[in-house]
């Protein structure tokens, strides 16, 4: 006699492997207050990013990067200067794939 139905799971191998590089890129408090200012900005160039964080203009790139290849941000050259948007319900689906 079972107590419980055997759980079904939610997430197959290859979804849980993205989920967790999309959440390590989130897993840095410098990325999350760039991912911030950037949403709350609607948009921002890289030039004004270094000196509310105190970070270099290298570090604040490296950054960047991880969050633009995990797809939270896109990034627009114009010029010598970069300019970052959050990718629209990049977030929300985060969260959909870990309550589905």
């Amino acid at each position: 006699m079972e107590c419980c139905p055997p759980l079904t799971e939610a997430l197959d191998e290859d979804s849980a492997e993205h989920l967790a590089r999309s959440l390590k890129a989130l897993a840095d408090p410098a990325r999350i207050r760039l991912l911030s200012m950037i949403a709350a900005a609607g948009e921002a160039c890289a030039c004004d990013l270094t000196d509310p964080l105190g970070l270099s203009q290298p570090t604040v790139s490296h950054h960047m990067k991880i969050l633009r290849d995990a797809g939270f941000v896109e990034r627009d050259q114009r010029g010598k200067w970069a300019y970052y948007r959050v990718v629209p319900n990049r977030l929300a689906e985060l969260g959909q794939a870990i309550s589905a």
